[in-house]
């Protein structure tokens, strides 16, 4: 099949687009997309944006609009140069020609798109000077917006705002981005924009820098999916005066892909490519692993058929028993709390993560409760046992998908905890973080072999971290699903949130500990640790 559009008929869709649209008779201020629109807004309140985005959304056409603002302020209203960095001249000339459109449509008085020889001056081999052609805009503020095809070293001397366009395919990334960033010295700003390029490219490894909270950078992701939704087909029709309909947009969308082909993931779909394998190696994993006591509770068919007040005294016994005692030898009663919980019932295993937030800030999973085949109202019973004892909590998240909603909403309506949906955008956002915690050795966790299952579980599908759909046998004789893994992920999602602590309760007074070192796991040999020969 052929291209449904060539990069030339691209090319000059997008510079009619700069004259069309302020003949379409929009207002200025609606002429940005949705996403257009939130990197613009993010711009005026961050210091550096990081952009992941796929090919054809025009995203670039909309930094162009708040350059053009940034360069006509006055400098008493934050005014600066903007400096626009790709890797080629057409992209560059290509920028110019819309900030001169977004000039007139803002009414800015602005001087002729000019073209330069900007040297760039290797400090350390003067004779190695190169001259790098570049296009220019200058204003009546006195600042100018400048484009250039490559990355000069001169860079280092500028002020301002520099925009580092398709930043994966630019030469040594790593390199520019300490040039760019001394801007930031002055209250300038950086933004960095691509497609992917691979998995161990510089701008992927940025990225995932930023998720996982090592650079405190402002980030951005827009695929191909999310334009069209908001509106980037509807708006080239508008500019090339085609009829606009939901299927003639649906065959849009399925020649565009069609054409990428194999590579619509990473141009469309922002995934990087060779991005499959192991997410967690379990050499890393074992390194952050302490002995820590996995409490195991599995109940046979025979106890669903007790009274309900039997079915709460059984398991008020065994909390007392068992769970009491390790949460007083455990948990800190000065230190922040946070909980996850990984609801299951028939085919996999509840899995309940306190975890504590020590003032290194390194978090810590004292011990793991791990149900299977508990009735709902038992699960909800130890878990706000649980929940009320945590001191200083600071958050609690429960597994609201599926079969979990009910007791994520009870658990948010008695306790206060954040109901969460497991979903590809959950897995995207919240497990860089927790992979961050583990590589920097900020999180530790008890040391069990099902508990280094189910994290090894997790597998890059698509780019994104996730659980395939396996299941593995459980020793106490359900199924695995990567339980553990998922509620440590919550429980570490929930001590990483803005919500400050929502009680303070100490831990109660509880039975002595068992010195018997093997009744930690108690639960192994029967339905609930305390009686184990106990027949229903």
């Amino acid at each position: 099949m052929s291209a449904p559009l060539s990069r030339e008929e691209w090319l000059k869709i997008r510079a009619a687009s700069q004259e069309a649209v302020l003949a379409a008779g929009i207002p200025v201020n609606d002429l940005l997309l949705g996403y257009q629109k939130r990197g613009v807004d993010l711009l005026e309140t961050t210091a550096v944006l990081v952009v992941e985005k796929s090919r054809r959304i025009g995203f670039t056409w909309g930094l162009a609009s708040y350059a053009v603002l940034r360069a006509s302020r006055m400098r008493a209203a934050r005014g600066y140069d903007v400096m626009y960095i790709s890797y080629s001249q057409e992209m560059t000339r290509e920028f110019i020609d819309a900030c001169a459109m977004w000039a007139r449509g803002f009414a800015i008085a602005a001087g002729e798109t000019g073209e330069l020889m900007f040297d760039d001056v290797d400090p350390e081999n003067p004779s190695e000077t190169r001259q790098i052609k570049a296009f220019r805009i200058q204003f009546a503020s006195g600042f100018e917006i400048l484009a250039l095809s490559s990355a000069p070293r001169s860079l280092r001397g500028k002020q301002g705002c520099v925009i580092i366009d398709e930043a994966a395919f630019v030469d040594s990334l790593a390199e520019l981005l300490k040039a760019a960033l001394a801007f930031l010295m002055w209250g300038g700003q950086v933004v960095v924009v691509s497609t992917h390029n691979g998995t161990t490219n510089a701008f992927n490894e940025l990225c995932q820098d930023i998720l996982k909270g090592r650079k405190p950078y402002a980030h951005m992701r827009v695929d191909f999916d999310q334009a069209l939704q908001e509106g980037l087909y509807q708006r080239i029709c508008l500019v090339t005066g085609k009829e606009w309909s939901p299927e003639a947009e649906a065959q849009w969308r399925d020649e565009i892909r069609a054409f990428y082909g194999d590579a619509a993931e990473e141009e469309l779909d922002c995934v990087p490519a060779q991005g499959s394998g192991v997410f967690l190696s379990a050499a890393m994993i074992e390194e952050r692993m302490f002995d820590a006591p996995v409490l195991r509770l599995a109940l046979p068919p025979s106890f669903f058929q007790l009274p309900a007040t039997k079915k709460e005294s059984e398991i008020a016994a065994w909390i007392a028993d068992y769970l009491d005692p390790v949460m007083k030898q455990t948990i800190d009663p000065n230190l922040q709390s946070g909980f996850g919980m990984d609801v299951g019932r028939y085919r996999d295993l509840s899995i309940l993560a306190p975890i504590q937030m020590m003032r290194t800030l390194r978090r810590v999973v004292p011990f793991l409760v791990e149900l299977d085949r508990v009735p709902f109202a038992q699960q909800k019973q130890i878990a706000t046992h649980i929940l009320k004892a945590l001191p200083r909590r600071v958050g609690a998240r429960i597994d609201g998908t599926g079969i979990g909603a009910g007791i994520a909403e009870d658990l948010e309506t008695a306790q206060g905890t954040e109901t969460i949906k497991i979903t590809t955008e959950w897995y995207r956002v919240e497990l860089p973080p927790l992979k961050g915690a583990f590589e920097d050795d900020t999180i530790l966790i008890p040391r069990d072999a099902e508990v280094l299952a189910d994290l090894r579980a997790l597998k890059m599908v698509r780019g994104v971290p996730m659980l395939p759909a396996l299941r593995v046998k459980a020793e106490t004789g359900g199924a695995r699903h990567g339980d553990a893994a998922i509620a440590i992920a919550l429980a570490y999602g929930a001590t990483r949130g803005e919500s400050g602590p929502l009680e303070y309760q100490g831990v109660g007074k509880n039975e002595p500990v068992n010195d018997d070192p093997d009744e930690d796991n108690a639960g192994h040999a029967g339905f609930y640790g305390r009686r184990r020969d106990a027949a229903y």
